[in-house]
Protein backbone atom coordinates (compact mmCIF):
# COMPACT_ATOMS: atom_id res chain seq x y z
CA UNK A 1 0.00 0.00 0.00
CA UNK A 2 1.55 3.39 -0.92
CA UNK A 3 1.99 6.06 1.40
CA UNK A 4 -0.60 9.41 1.02
CA UNK A 5 0.34 12.39 -0.26
CA UNK A 6 -0.13 14.54 2.60
CA UNK A 7 1.62 12.29 5.23
CA UNK A 8 5.24 12.54 5.53
CA UNK A 9 7.72 9.83 5.92
CA UNK A 10 8.02 7.66 8.64
CA UNK A 11 4.25 7.90 9.56
CA UNK A 12 4.62 11.67 11.54
CA UNK A 13 2.11 14.42 10.77
CA UNK A 14 3.21 17.43 8.74
CA UNK A 15 1.52 20.53 7.83
CA UNK A 16 -0.84 20.19 5.19
CA UNK A 17 -0.68 21.97 2.36
CA UNK A 18 -2.84 24.75 1.21
CA UNK A 19 -4.13 22.46 -1.70
CA UNK A 20 -3.74 19.44 -3.30
CA UNK A 21 -4.16 18.12 -7.30
CA UNK A 22 -7.26 16.12 -7.40
CA UNK A 23 -8.45 13.94 -10.70
CA UNK A 24 -10.45 15.38 -12.91
CA UNK A 25 -14.24 13.96 -13.24
CA UNK A 26 -15.31 13.14 -16.77
CA UNK A 27 -18.99 11.60 -15.67
CA UNK A 28 -22.14 12.64 -14.01
CA UNK A 29 -21.72 9.81 -11.60
CA UNK A 30 -22.11 9.67 -7.80
CA UNK A 31 -18.80 11.05 -6.03
CA UNK A 32 -17.05 8.30 -3.87
CA UNK A 33 -15.54 10.11 -0.63
CA UNK A 34 -14.73 7.10 1.41
CA UNK A 35 -11.65 5.34 1.15
CA UNK A 36 -10.45 3.39 -2.28
CA UNK A 37 -8.71 0.74 -0.34
CA UNK A 38 -10.84 -2.42 0.10
CA UNK A 39 -10.78 -3.77 3.90
CA UNK A 40 -10.16 -7.53 4.52
CA UNK A 41 -13.40 -8.35 5.06
CA UNK A 42 -14.58 -6.16 1.46
CA UNK A 43 -12.54 -8.83 -0.13
CA UNK A 44 -13.97 -11.90 1.32
CA UNK A 45 -17.12 -11.02 0.41
CA UNK A 46 -17.26 -11.26 -3.26
CA UNK A 47 -15.58 -15.19 -2.62
CA UNK A 48 -18.22 -16.38 -0.26
CA UNK A 49 -20.95 -14.82 -2.27
CA UNK A 50 -19.30 -16.32 -5.35
CA UNK A 51 -19.20 -20.02 -2.88
CA UNK A 52 -23.05 -19.53 -2.60
CA UNK A 53 -24.20 -18.99 -6.08
CA UNK A 54 -21.79 -21.89 -7.14
CA UNK A 55 -24.11 -24.23 -4.32
CA UNK A 56 -27.37 -22.84 -5.30
CA UNK A 57 -26.56 -23.53 -9.30
CA UNK A 58 -25.63 -26.87 -7.81
CA UNK A 59 -28.48 -27.86 -5.75
CA UNK A 60 -30.57 -26.74 -9.22
CA UNK A 61 -28.99 -29.16 -10.99
CA UNK A 62 -29.64 -31.78 -8.82
CA UNK A 63 -32.74 -33.99 -8.27
CA UNK A 64 -33.23 -35.25 -4.46
CA UNK A 65 -33.50 -38.92 -4.16
CA UNK A 66 -37.57 -38.57 -3.09
CA UNK A 67 -37.76 -36.93 -6.28
CA UNK A 68 -36.13 -39.70 -8.38
CA UNK A 69 -38.07 -41.93 -6.75
CA UNK A 70 -41.46 -40.34 -6.94
CA UNK A 71 -41.48 -40.21 -11.00
CA UNK A 72 -40.06 -43.80 -10.97
CA UNK A 73 -43.53 -44.52 -9.01
CA UNK A 74 -45.41 -42.43 -11.49
CA UNK A 75 -44.59 -44.33 -14.10
CA UNK A 76 -44.41 -47.87 -12.54
CA UNK A 77 -48.32 -48.82 -13.20
CA UNK A 78 -48.96 -45.87 -15.30
CA UNK A 79 -51.47 -46.80 -18.34
CA UNK A 80 -49.85 -46.72 -21.54
CA UNK A 81 -52.61 -45.30 -23.39
CA UNK A 82 -52.11 -42.38 -20.56
CA UNK A 83 -48.44 -41.64 -20.97
CA UNK A 84 -48.77 -38.62 -22.89
CA UNK A 85 -50.51 -37.20 -20.41
CA UNK A 86 -48.65 -38.26 -17.47
CA UNK A 87 -45.53 -36.79 -18.93
CA UNK A 88 -47.48 -33.22 -19.85
CA UNK A 89 -48.01 -33.32 -16.02
CA UNK A 90 -45.06 -34.83 -14.78
CA UNK A 91 -43.11 -32.28 -16.45
CA UNK A 92 -45.05 -29.28 -15.32
CA UNK A 93 -44.96 -30.31 -11.55
CA UNK A 94 -41.03 -30.94 -11.78
CA UNK A 95 -40.81 -27.63 -13.36
CA UNK A 96 -42.96 -25.35 -11.03
CA UNK A 97 -41.07 -27.17 -7.93
CA UNK A 98 -37.92 -25.91 -9.34
CA UNK A 99 -39.21 -22.31 -10.17
CA UNK A 100 -40.72 -21.70 -6.59
CA UNK A 101 -37.46 -23.31 -5.10
CA UNK A 102 -39.40 -25.80 -3.24
CA UNK A 103 -38.00 -28.97 -4.99
CA UNK A 104 -36.09 -29.97 -1.62
CA UNK A 105 -38.74 -28.80 0.51
CA UNK A 106 -41.67 -30.95 -0.86
CA UNK A 107 -42.65 -34.00 0.88
CA UNK A 108 -42.38 -36.56 -2.26
CA UNK A 109 -42.86 -39.58 -0.65
CA UNK A 110 -46.78 -38.37 0.12
CA UNK A 111 -47.54 -36.31 -2.65
CA UNK A 112 -50.11 -36.77 -4.82
CA UNK A 113 -49.16 -38.72 -8.35
CA UNK A 114 -50.65 -37.39 -11.82
CA UNK A 115 -54.42 -38.25 -11.69
CA UNK A 116 -53.84 -39.94 -15.41
CA UNK A 117 -51.22 -42.31 -13.67
CA UNK A 118 -53.93 -43.72 -11.41
CA UNK A 119 -55.67 -47.01 -12.72
CA UNK A 120 -58.88 -47.25 -12.32
CA UNK A 121 -59.31 -50.80 -11.95
CA UNK A 122 -55.76 -53.17 -11.73
CA UNK A 123 -55.62 -56.91 -12.39
CA UNK A 124 -53.55 -58.80 -10.46
CA UNK A 125 -51.34 -60.67 -12.84
CA UNK A 126 -49.10 -61.48 -10.52
CA UNK A 127 -51.77 -64.49 -9.60
CA UNK A 128 -51.27 -65.95 -13.28
CA UNK A 129 -50.70 -70.01 -13.24
CA UNK A 130 -48.13 -70.64 -15.29
CA UNK A 131 -47.23 -74.36 -14.53
CA UNK A 132 -50.15 -75.33 -16.85
CA UNK A 133 -52.08 -74.34 -19.46
CA UNK A 134 -55.59 -75.83 -18.10
CA UNK A 135 -58.39 -73.57 -17.89
CA UNK A 136 -57.81 -72.13 -14.25
CA UNK A 137 -55.54 -69.47 -15.79
CA UNK A 138 -56.76 -65.95 -16.22
CA UNK A 139 -56.81 -65.76 -19.92
CA UNK A 140 -58.79 -68.91 -20.42
CA UNK A 141 -61.43 -67.85 -17.92
CA UNK A 142 -62.20 -64.48 -18.54
CA UNK A 143 -64.82 -63.51 -20.39
CA UNK A 144 -64.49 -62.79 -23.98
CA UNK A 145 -66.95 -60.62 -26.18
CA UNK A 146 -65.04 -61.53 -29.60
CA UNK A 147 -65.77 -64.94 -31.08
CA UNK A 148 -63.65 -66.00 -33.60
CA UNK A 149 -64.39 -68.63 -36.02
CA UNK A 150 -62.56 -71.95 -35.71
CA UNK A 151 -61.60 -73.77 -38.72
CA UNK A 152 -61.55 -77.32 -39.61
CA UNK A 153 -59.04 -79.74 -40.58
CA UNK A 154 -60.06 -79.60 -43.99
CA UNK A 155 -59.67 -75.95 -44.55
CA UNK A 156 -59.47 -74.62 -47.93
CA UNK A 157 -56.94 -72.10 -46.60
CA UNK A 158 -53.33 -72.34 -46.99
CA UNK A 159 -52.46 -73.67 -43.71
CA UNK A 160 -48.64 -72.17 -44.96
CA UNK A 161 -49.80 -68.58 -45.36
CA UNK A 162 -50.52 -68.72 -41.88
CA UNK A 163 -46.71 -69.78 -40.45
CA UNK A 164 -44.32 -67.14 -38.91
CA UNK A 165 -41.53 -66.49 -41.95
CA UNK A 166 -38.78 -69.07 -42.31
CA UNK A 167 -36.40 -66.55 -41.61
CA UNK A 168 -37.03 -66.72 -37.34
CA UNK A 169 -37.08 -70.75 -37.63
CA UNK A 170 -40.59 -70.49 -35.96
CA UNK A 171 -43.68 -71.80 -36.98
CA UNK A 172 -47.12 -71.87 -36.04
CA UNK A 173 -50.11 -73.43 -36.85
CA UNK A 174 -53.77 -72.12 -37.01
CA UNK A 175 -55.54 -72.51 -33.38
CA UNK A 176 -58.34 -75.72 -33.59
CA UNK A 177 -60.94 -74.03 -31.35
CA UNK A 178 -62.07 -70.91 -30.21
CA UNK A 179 -60.16 -68.93 -27.61
CA UNK A 180 -60.99 -66.74 -24.98
CA UNK A 181 -58.56 -63.65 -23.96
CA UNK A 182 -58.08 -61.82 -21.26
CA UNK A 183 -59.57 -58.74 -20.28
CA UNK A 184 -56.50 -57.88 -18.45
CA UNK A 185 -53.69 -55.89 -19.62
CA UNK A 186 -50.38 -55.60 -18.40
CA UNK A 187 -47.65 -52.87 -19.34
CA UNK A 188 -43.61 -53.76 -18.96
CA UNK A 189 -41.39 -51.58 -17.33
CA UNK A 190 -41.20 -48.63 -19.50
CA UNK A 191 -40.12 -45.44 -17.17
CA UNK A 192 -36.93 -44.85 -19.21
CA UNK A 193 -38.20 -44.72 -22.16
CA UNK A 194 -41.28 -42.67 -20.84
CA UNK A 195 -38.80 -40.39 -19.14
CA UNK A 196 -37.18 -39.60 -22.79
CA UNK A 197 -39.92 -38.62 -24.44
CA UNK A 198 -40.90 -36.04 -21.60
CA UNK A 199 -37.33 -34.61 -22.00
CA UNK A 200 -38.00 -34.27 -25.37
CA UNK A 201 -41.26 -32.71 -25.84
CA UNK A 202 -39.88 -30.50 -22.91
CA UNK A 203 -37.23 -29.04 -25.44
CA UNK A 204 -39.54 -28.41 -28.10
CA UNK A 205 -41.96 -26.29 -26.21
CA UNK A 206 -40.13 -24.87 -23.47
CA UNK A 207 -38.56 -21.44 -23.17
CA UNK A 208 -34.47 -20.97 -22.78
CA UNK A 209 -35.10 -20.07 -19.23
CA UNK A 210 -37.37 -22.68 -17.77
CA UNK A 211 -35.39 -25.14 -19.72
CA UNK A 212 -32.24 -24.10 -17.20
CA UNK A 213 -34.08 -25.70 -14.83
CA UNK A 214 -35.58 -28.66 -16.47
CA UNK A 215 -32.19 -29.92 -17.86
CA UNK A 216 -31.05 -31.39 -14.36
CA UNK A 217 -33.77 -34.08 -14.90
CA UNK A 218 -30.71 -35.76 -16.98
CA UNK A 219 -29.18 -36.18 -13.81
CA UNK A 220 -31.97 -38.50 -12.93
CA UNK A 221 -31.37 -41.24 -15.15
CA UNK A 222 -28.02 -41.79 -13.37
CA UNK A 223 -30.06 -42.86 -10.38
CA UNK A 224 -30.82 -47.01 -9.82
CA UNK A 225 -34.39 -45.98 -11.00
CA UNK A 226 -33.35 -45.16 -14.41
CA UNK A 227 -30.18 -46.04 -15.11
CA UNK A 228 -29.72 -48.85 -17.31
CA UNK A 229 -28.33 -52.17 -15.91
CA UNK A 230 -26.33 -55.30 -16.10
CA UNK A 231 -27.63 -58.66 -15.33
CA UNK A 232 -26.54 -61.13 -13.29
CA UNK A 233 -28.89 -64.16 -13.27
CA UNK A 234 -28.86 -67.26 -15.10
CA UNK A 235 -31.87 -68.51 -14.91
CA UNK A 236 -33.29 -69.22 -17.91
CA UNK A 237 -37.10 -68.76 -16.61
CA UNK A 238 -38.65 -66.32 -14.91
CA UNK A 239 -42.26 -65.33 -13.98
CA UNK A 240 -43.34 -62.11 -14.67
CA UNK A 241 -43.81 -59.72 -11.87
CA UNK A 242 -44.79 -55.81 -12.44
CA UNK A 243 -41.77 -53.87 -10.90
CA UNK A 244 -42.26 -51.71 -7.60
CA UNK A 245 -38.93 -50.69 -7.07
CA UNK A 246 -35.76 -50.21 -9.23
CA UNK A 247 -34.67 -53.40 -10.80
CA UNK A 248 -31.82 -56.21 -9.13
CA UNK A 249 -29.16 -57.13 -11.13
CA UNK A 250 -29.56 -60.28 -9.41
CA UNK A 251 -32.92 -61.01 -10.82
CA UNK A 252 -32.35 -59.82 -14.43
CA UNK A 253 -30.89 -62.01 -17.18
CA UNK A 254 -28.22 -60.41 -19.07
CA UNK A 255 -28.25 -60.75 -22.96
CA UNK A 256 -26.73 -63.99 -23.28
CA UNK A 257 -28.77 -65.76 -20.99
CA UNK A 258 -32.25 -64.16 -22.60
CA UNK A 259 -30.87 -65.91 -26.04
CA UNK A 260 -31.12 -69.08 -24.41
CA UNK A 261 -33.79 -68.10 -23.17
CA UNK A 262 -35.82 -67.68 -26.28
CA UNK A 263 -34.59 -70.82 -27.93
CA UNK A 264 -36.13 -72.99 -24.94
CA UNK A 265 -39.90 -70.97 -25.12
CA UNK A 266 -39.57 -71.17 -28.65
CA UNK A 267 -39.67 -75.03 -28.23
CA UNK A 268 -41.62 -75.20 -25.20
CA UNK A 269 -44.22 -73.56 -27.26
CA UNK A 270 -44.09 -76.01 -30.67
CA UNK A 271 -43.89 -78.91 -27.61
CA UNK A 272 -46.79 -77.95 -25.14
CA UNK A 273 -48.67 -75.12 -26.80
CA UNK A 274 -49.64 -73.90 -23.66
CA UNK A 275 -50.07 -69.66 -23.83
CA UNK A 276 -50.39 -68.99 -20.50
CA UNK A 277 -47.04 -70.35 -19.60
CA UNK A 278 -45.39 -68.62 -22.75
CA UNK A 279 -47.48 -65.37 -22.36
CA UNK A 280 -45.86 -65.16 -19.26
CA UNK A 281 -42.28 -65.97 -19.96
CA UNK A 282 -42.14 -63.67 -23.00
CA UNK A 283 -43.64 -60.40 -20.78
CA UNK A 284 -40.80 -61.40 -17.93
CA UNK A 285 -38.11 -62.07 -21.11
CA UNK A 286 -39.33 -58.09 -22.63
CA UNK A 287 -39.13 -56.93 -18.88
CA UNK A 288 -35.42 -57.67 -18.59
CA UNK A 289 -34.74 -56.05 -21.96
CA UNK A 290 -36.04 -53.26 -21.07
CA UNK A 291 -34.50 -52.42 -17.62
CA UNK A 292 -31.35 -52.87 -19.56
CA UNK A 293 -31.87 -50.73 -22.14
CA UNK A 294 -31.25 -53.44 -24.72
CA UNK A 295 -32.68 -52.64 -28.50
CA UNK A 296 -31.26 -54.48 -31.26
CA UNK A 297 -32.19 -57.03 -33.93
CA UNK A 298 -33.00 -59.63 -30.98
CA UNK A 299 -35.32 -57.12 -28.97
CA UNK A 300 -37.35 -56.98 -32.44
CA UNK A 301 -37.32 -60.56 -32.96
CA UNK A 302 -38.62 -61.38 -29.39
CA UNK A 303 -41.51 -58.37 -29.94
CA UNK A 304 -42.10 -60.10 -33.07
CA UNK A 305 -42.46 -64.05 -32.09
CA UNK A 306 -44.46 -62.87 -29.03
CA UNK A 307 -46.50 -60.67 -31.05
CA UNK A 308 -47.36 -63.92 -33.16
CA UNK A 309 -48.29 -66.33 -30.76
CA UNK A 310 -50.55 -63.80 -29.45
CA UNK A 311 -52.57 -63.13 -32.65
CA UNK A 312 -52.96 -67.11 -33.09
CA UNK A 313 -54.48 -67.25 -29.73
CA UNK A 314 -56.33 -63.82 -30.51
CA UNK A 315 -55.02 -61.81 -27.81
CA UNK A 316 -55.12 -58.85 -29.63
CA UNK A 317 -54.38 -56.58 -26.40
CA UNK A 318 -50.91 -58.35 -25.78
CA UNK A 319 -50.57 -58.26 -29.76
CA UNK A 320 -51.09 -54.30 -29.70
CA UNK A 321 -48.34 -53.35 -26.98
CA UNK A 322 -45.71 -55.94 -28.90
CA UNK A 323 -46.55 -53.86 -31.87
CA UNK A 324 -46.62 -50.58 -30.72
CA UNK A 325 -43.13 -51.39 -29.31
CA UNK A 326 -41.95 -52.49 -32.89
CA UNK A 327 -42.91 -49.53 -34.46
CA UNK A 328 -40.72 -47.25 -32.40
CA UNK A 329 -37.89 -50.28 -32.63
CA UNK A 330 -38.36 -49.85 -36.54
CA UNK A 331 -38.47 -45.90 -36.29
CA UNK A 332 -34.69 -46.38 -34.84
CA UNK A 333 -33.83 -47.87 -38.20
CA UNK A 334 -31.98 -51.29 -36.11
CA UNK A 335 -31.29 -53.79 -38.47
CA UNK A 336 -33.18 -56.89 -39.13
CA UNK A 337 -37.11 -57.66 -37.95
CA UNK A 338 -39.42 -57.44 -40.56
CA UNK A 339 -41.53 -54.18 -40.88
CA UNK A 340 -43.43 -54.94 -43.54
CA UNK A 341 -45.45 -57.76 -42.82
CA UNK A 342 -46.49 -55.73 -39.42
CA UNK A 343 -47.44 -52.51 -40.91
CA UNK A 344 -49.62 -54.94 -43.11
CA UNK A 345 -51.32 -56.80 -39.56
CA UNK A 346 -51.53 -52.64 -38.52
CA UNK A 347 -53.86 -51.84 -41.45
CA UNK A 348 -55.57 -54.95 -40.94
CA UNK A 349 -56.00 -53.72 -37.12
CA UNK A 350 -57.01 -50.62 -37.26
CA UNK A 351 -59.58 -52.40 -40.09
CA UNK A 352 -61.21 -54.28 -36.80
CA UNK A 353 -61.24 -51.15 -34.67
CA UNK A 354 -62.78 -48.59 -37.54
CA UNK A 355 -60.12 -46.24 -36.70
CA UNK A 356 -60.11 -43.77 -39.79
CA UNK A 357 -57.93 -41.42 -38.87
CA UNK A 358 -54.61 -43.70 -38.03
CA UNK A 359 -55.67 -45.67 -41.34
CA UNK A 360 -55.36 -42.81 -43.05
CA UNK A 361 -52.35 -41.46 -41.62
CA UNK A 362 -50.33 -44.66 -42.17
CA UNK A 363 -52.13 -44.72 -45.77
CA UNK A 364 -50.11 -41.27 -46.25
CA UNK A 365 -46.70 -42.89 -45.25
CA UNK A 366 -46.65 -45.95 -47.30
CA UNK A 367 -43.23 -45.63 -48.99
CA UNK A 368 -42.81 -47.23 -52.71
CA UNK A 369 -41.00 -50.15 -51.67
CA UNK A 370 -43.96 -50.90 -48.86
CA UNK A 371 -46.45 -50.68 -51.69
CA UNK A 372 -44.88 -53.49 -53.55
CA UNK A 373 -44.67 -55.71 -50.41
CA UNK A 374 -47.10 -58.90 -51.17
CA UNK A 375 -48.65 -58.48 -47.41
CA UNK A 376 -49.13 -54.92 -47.33
CA UNK A 377 -51.08 -54.91 -50.52
CA UNK A 378 -53.24 -57.87 -49.32
CA UNK A 379 -54.05 -56.32 -46.52
CA UNK A 380 -54.84 -52.85 -48.75
CA UNK A 381 -56.83 -54.96 -51.06
CA UNK A 382 -58.85 -55.95 -47.80
CA UNK A 383 -59.12 -52.09 -47.37
CA UNK A 384 -60.63 -51.53 -50.16
CA UNK A 385 -62.73 -54.10 -50.58
CA UNK A 386 -64.62 -53.43 -46.98
CA UNK A 387 -64.60 -49.62 -47.70
CA UNK A 388 -66.35 -50.32 -51.53
CA UNK A 389 -68.92 -53.25 -49.85
CA UNK A 390 -67.08 -55.53 -52.53
CA UNK A 391 -67.80 -58.68 -50.19
CA UNK A 392 -67.36 -61.51 -52.57
CA UNK A 393 -63.55 -60.25 -53.09
CA UNK A 394 -63.24 -59.47 -49.35
CA UNK A 395 -63.93 -63.58 -48.78
CA UNK A 396 -61.18 -64.41 -51.56
CA UNK A 397 -58.83 -62.67 -49.68
CA UNK A 398 -59.82 -63.82 -46.77
CA UNK A 399 -58.84 -67.10 -47.64
CA UNK A 400 -55.47 -66.46 -49.21
CA UNK A 401 -54.23 -63.87 -46.95
CA UNK A 402 -50.62 -63.97 -46.10
CA UNK A 403 -48.46 -64.53 -43.73
CA UNK A 404 -50.74 -64.54 -40.36
CA UNK A 405 -52.94 -61.80 -41.67
CA UNK A 406 -55.81 -64.57 -41.68
CA UNK A 407 -55.58 -64.13 -37.84
CA UNK A 408 -56.22 -60.37 -37.17
CA UNK A 409 -59.10 -60.94 -40.01
CA UNK A 410 -60.66 -63.66 -37.68
CA UNK A 411 -61.33 -60.44 -35.36
CA UNK A 412 -63.54 -58.56 -37.86
CA UNK A 413 -64.94 -61.73 -40.01
CA UNK A 414 -68.11 -62.34 -38.36
CA UNK A 415 -68.85 -58.43 -38.58
CA UNK A 416 -68.26 -58.44 -42.72
CA UNK A 417 -70.49 -61.47 -42.77
CA UNK A 418 -73.37 -60.23 -41.25
CA UNK A 419 -73.02 -56.93 -43.45
CA UNK A 420 -72.91 -59.54 -46.46
CA UNK A 421 -75.98 -61.72 -45.30
CA UNK A 422 -77.62 -58.62 -45.04
CA UNK A 423 -76.61 -57.37 -48.41
CA UNK A 424 -77.64 -60.79 -49.98
CA UNK A 425 -81.13 -60.60 -48.28
CA UNK A 426 -81.95 -57.57 -49.69
CA UNK A 427 -81.09 -58.78 -53.58
CA UNK A 428 -82.17 -62.04 -53.58
CA UNK A 429 -86.14 -62.99 -52.84
CA UNK A 430 -88.14 -64.80 -51.92
CA UNK A 431 -85.05 -67.61 -50.86
CA UNK A 432 -81.87 -68.04 -51.76
CA UNK A 433 -79.56 -71.71 -51.86
CA UNK A 434 -78.02 -72.82 -48.54
CA UNK A 435 -74.76 -73.87 -51.00
CA UNK A 436 -74.47 -70.20 -52.50
CA UNK A 437 -74.00 -68.52 -48.49
CA UNK A 438 -71.85 -71.10 -47.41
CA UNK A 439 -69.47 -70.21 -50.56
CA UNK A 440 -70.10 -66.52 -50.54
CA UNK A 441 -69.11 -66.06 -46.72
CA UNK A 442 -65.94 -68.41 -46.94
CA UNK A 443 -66.86 -71.15 -44.90
CA UNK A 444 -65.42 -74.10 -45.35
CA UNK A 445 -68.85 -76.56 -45.30
CA UNK A 446 -72.56 -76.20 -44.68
CA UNK A 447 -72.32 -77.04 -40.77
CA UNK A 448 -70.40 -73.72 -39.94
CA UNK A 449 -72.28 -71.78 -41.95
CA UNK A 450 -75.55 -73.37 -40.27
CA UNK A 451 -73.85 -72.26 -36.89
CA UNK A 452 -73.01 -68.91 -37.90
CA UNK A 453 -76.79 -68.31 -38.98
CA UNK A 454 -78.34 -69.58 -36.06
CA UNK A 455 -76.06 -67.99 -33.61
CA UNK A 456 -77.55 -64.48 -34.73
CA UNK A 457 -81.18 -66.20 -34.13
CA UNK A 458 -81.84 -66.73 -37.72
CA UNK A 459 -82.04 -70.44 -37.76
CA UNK A 460 -85.88 -70.46 -37.82
CA UNK A 461 -85.46 -69.51 -41.49
CA UNK A 462 -83.45 -72.17 -42.72
CA UNK A 463 -85.99 -74.33 -44.82
CA UNK A 464 -86.26 -77.53 -46.89
CA UNK A 465 -87.81 -76.52 -49.99
CA UNK A 466 -89.25 -79.46 -52.62
CA UNK A 467 -87.68 -78.98 -55.94
CA UNK A 468 -89.76 -79.17 -59.57
CA UNK A 469 -91.28 -82.54 -60.30
CA UNK A 470 -89.09 -83.47 -63.04
CA UNK A 471 -86.27 -83.16 -60.48
CA UNK A 472 -87.59 -85.23 -57.85
CA UNK A 473 -85.35 -83.84 -54.91
CA UNK A 474 -85.14 -81.02 -52.10
CA UNK A 475 -82.61 -78.48 -51.68
CA UNK A 476 -82.34 -76.33 -48.19
CA UNK A 477 -82.78 -72.60 -48.68
CA UNK A 478 -82.36 -69.54 -46.57
CA UNK A 479 -85.77 -67.42 -46.72
CA UNK A 480 -84.56 -63.93 -47.30
CA UNK A 481 -87.37 -62.08 -46.90
CA UNK A 482 -88.29 -63.22 -43.61
CA UNK A 483 -84.61 -63.26 -42.41
CA UNK A 484 -83.95 -59.52 -43.37
CA UNK A 485 -84.65 -57.76 -40.22
CA UNK A 486 -83.26 -60.29 -38.13
CA UNK A 487 -79.63 -60.16 -40.00
CA UNK A 488 -80.13 -56.50 -39.97
CA UNK A 489 -80.59 -56.29 -36.00
CA UNK A 490 -77.70 -58.79 -35.77
CA UNK A 491 -75.19 -56.59 -38.24
CA UNK A 492 -76.09 -53.22 -35.74
CA UNK A 493 -75.44 -54.15 -32.54
CA UNK A 494 -72.02 -55.62 -34.39
CA UNK A 495 -70.83 -52.61 -35.95
CA UNK A 496 -71.94 -50.86 -32.55
CA UNK A 497 -69.42 -51.12 -30.63
CA UNK A 498 -65.68 -52.72 -31.38
CA UNK A 499 -63.71 -54.28 -29.00
CA UNK A 500 -60.47 -52.50 -28.92
CA UNK A 501 -58.97 -53.88 -26.06
CA UNK A 502 -55.33 -53.00 -25.86
CA UNK A 503 -55.51 -49.71 -28.09
CA UNK A 504 -52.82 -47.15 -28.00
Amino acid sequence: MTTPPWRAAGGTAVQRPSFHPVAIRKSLGKSNNSSTYPTAQALQQPQQQQQKQQQQAARRTQFPDALKAYVARTFEDCPSENKAEVEVSLKKIITDAFENETVWTIDWATYPLPAAARRQSTTNSDKMDISSGDDSSPISNSPAKNNFNSVSKGSKRKLSSRIASDKNEFAVTRPDKKYKKTSASNYSYEGPDAFKRLDKRYKRHQTKNVFSHYNAMHSALDSPAFAPIVGRATNLEKRYLRLTSAPDPDTVRPLHVLEKTLELLKSKWKAENNYSYICDQFKSLRQDLTVQHIKNDFTINVYEIHARIALEKADLGEYNQCQSQLANLYSEKIPGGHPHEFKAYRILYLLHTCNRTDMNDILASLTPAEKEDRAILHALAVRSAVAGGNFHRFFKLYLDAPNMGGYLMDSFIDRERLAALAAICKSYRPDIPFRHITEELGFENDAECEAFIVKHNAGNFIKTKESSKDEGNSKIVLETAKALPTIEGAKAAAFKKVDIKGQI
